[in-house]
């Protein structure tokens, strides 16, 4: 067998063995790509104190000085693309074309926050607006909140970083970040980055951890704040362990879609297609449920599997590929469960459904099921695989309220040209962005993105994050 490289755990700027290490494999094809060090009590106890005394470093840094800091970060991710590209292939499955999009967002969201971190500031009070008030100036201003654990999922291992570190770093705080096991070596790539462009010791450390370990590092007062995105189980579980510590949550989806008779139909499936079968659905906000105009649910299923049809399957690493392999074998075993599982309740397979004999078995042929019932797994739960369910609505109302029955409420999506449709999904939908006239996996990376209900806590986005890692401090003057 070929030696394959090894990565480190990155502790106060710089490469550190841990207790012990593990193996990251190629989920396309089984392959082992590299080895891994795993932190221990020690390593996590060290990284603390690394963050820790960042902190106060990086506390007291002009804005300027964060700015600049960032806008090198992103240049530094720009040189490293061939290596970054290639590591996000190889460790996740990413399709070629996901990948540098991948890169290129990420990029984009250190430079946002170069940005950001240059106006960040509070806002002035008008004291005297109240007669108390008389005589008085006020401002807040916004501090850095301390040392941040992010804790962050396999299916965007650097978008997903970079936005709990820019925003972090953008504010002036210390993170900590605990990379999901499947895909850890893009976050370890970026601190090397990171420190690289002249980051303060401890700004960035990365730690791949058992979620043991997790605990012990919330037991203390040190951490300050929980940034977690992933499955909802862990993440309320996570909750519910914090005492003091701000948390934001970011748990998935089930996205709920609405065709009305008004659509663009052709345009629509297409998007849909994409939404739900790119990266193999492993997206909180892939598109998962549809509801149609029953007047157009024939014509609209007929385009959808046509567009389905034409999305490349297979080798993540060639040019052509949108499905690429689930994340494991369990999580395939556990989809393909979920369709036959459907199937024996009732729902009909009218495309895909089986396992594509390619590389080790992860791949899922993109599969779409009608007949569901709202209790089948693959409508009520997070599916995060390749499967889209199909069901025909007569009144827009009836739709609406299917999609706000979900225990989820990350982002929906209504394709519709009827203006009193739009306006009323856009007012009814209890999540937390609706899209219109496009797939609800649509983000821009500065946009404010949470969920509700049991999508999670708080909001990403850059901005909105930034707000989030910080204190809100009052100033009040008496004027001479």
């Amino acid at each position: 067998m070929p030696k394959v490289p090894h990565f480190y755990l990155w502790i106060h700027g710089e490469a550190r063995s841990g207790s012990e290490s593990f193996e990251v494999h190629n989920p396309y094809n089984d392959t082992c790509i590299a080895s891994v060090s795993m932190a221990g009590p020690k390593e996590v106890r060290d990284a603390v104190e690394s963050a820790c005394k960042a902190a106060v470093t990086l506390s007291t840094m002009s804005r300027y000085a964060r700015s600049t800091l960032l806008r090198d970060i992103a240049e530094g991710l720009s040189e490293a693309r061939g290596e970054i590209i290639d590591a996000l292939i190889v460790e996740g499955g990413k399709p070629r074309m996901f990948a540098e999009q991948e890169l290129e967002r990420s990029i984009a969201v250190f430079a946002w926050a170069a940005e950001e971190a240059r106006r960040f500031c509070g806002s002035q009070i008008p004291m005297d607006g109240m007669q108390r008030g008389e005589g008085y100036e006020g401002y807040t201003r916004r501090e850095p909140i301390g040392p941040v654990l992010g804790i962050c999922p396999f299916n965007f291992p650097l978008n997903l970083v970079a936005h709990k570190v820019a925003p972090a770093l953008a504010v002036g705080n210390p993170i900590i970040i605990k990379p999901a096991s499947d895909t850890p070596i893009s976050a370890l790539l970026l601190a090397r980055i990171v420190s690289d462009a002249g980051a303060p010791a401890g700004s960035l450390n990365v730690l791949p951890m058992a979620h043991n370990e997790v605990a012990d590092l919330l037991a203390g007062d040190d951490i300050r704040m929980l940034s977690f995105t992933g499955s909802p189980d862990v993440g309320w579980a996570l909750k519910k362990q914090v005492a003091k510590q701000r948390v934001c949550l970011e748990l998935g989806g089930n996205s709920g879609t609405i065709v009305d008779a008004s659509a663009d139909l052709a345009f629509a499936a297409a998007r849909c297609a994409l939404g739900g079968f790119a990266q193999a659905g492993q997206s909180c906000i892939a598109v998962q449920r549809i509801y149609v105009q029953h007047s157009v649910y024939d014509d609209f299923l007929h385009l959808l599997k046509k567009e389905t049809a034409k999305l490349g399957v297979g080798d993540p690493r060639e040019d052509g590929t949108v499905v690429g392999p689930l994340i494991n074998r369990a999580t395939a075993d556990r989809v393909l469960d979920w369709i036959r599982q459907a199937e024996k309740d009732g729902a009909r397979i009218v495309l895909g459904g089986k396992r594509k004999r390619l590389g080790c078995g992860n791949i899922i042929e993109p599969t779409i099921l009608t007949d569901v019932e709202e209790g089948m797994d693959v409508c009520r739960r997070e599916v995060f695989g390749p499967v889209i369910t199909l069901t025909p609505f007569e009144e827009f109302e009836s739709a609406v309220g299917w999609v706000n029955r979900s225990d989820f409420g990350l982002q929906a999506a209504i394709f519709s040209f009827d203006a009193r449709h739009i306006q009323y999904a856009v007012e009814t939908l209890n999540v937390g962005g609706v899209v219109v006239n496009d797939f609800p996996t649509y983000r821009v990376d500065h946009m404010p993105y949470g969920g509700v209900k049991a999508s999670g806590l708080g909001r990403e986005g850059i901005l909105p994050a930034m707000l989030e890692m910080s204190e809100e401090k009052m100033v009040v003057v008496r004027k001479s």
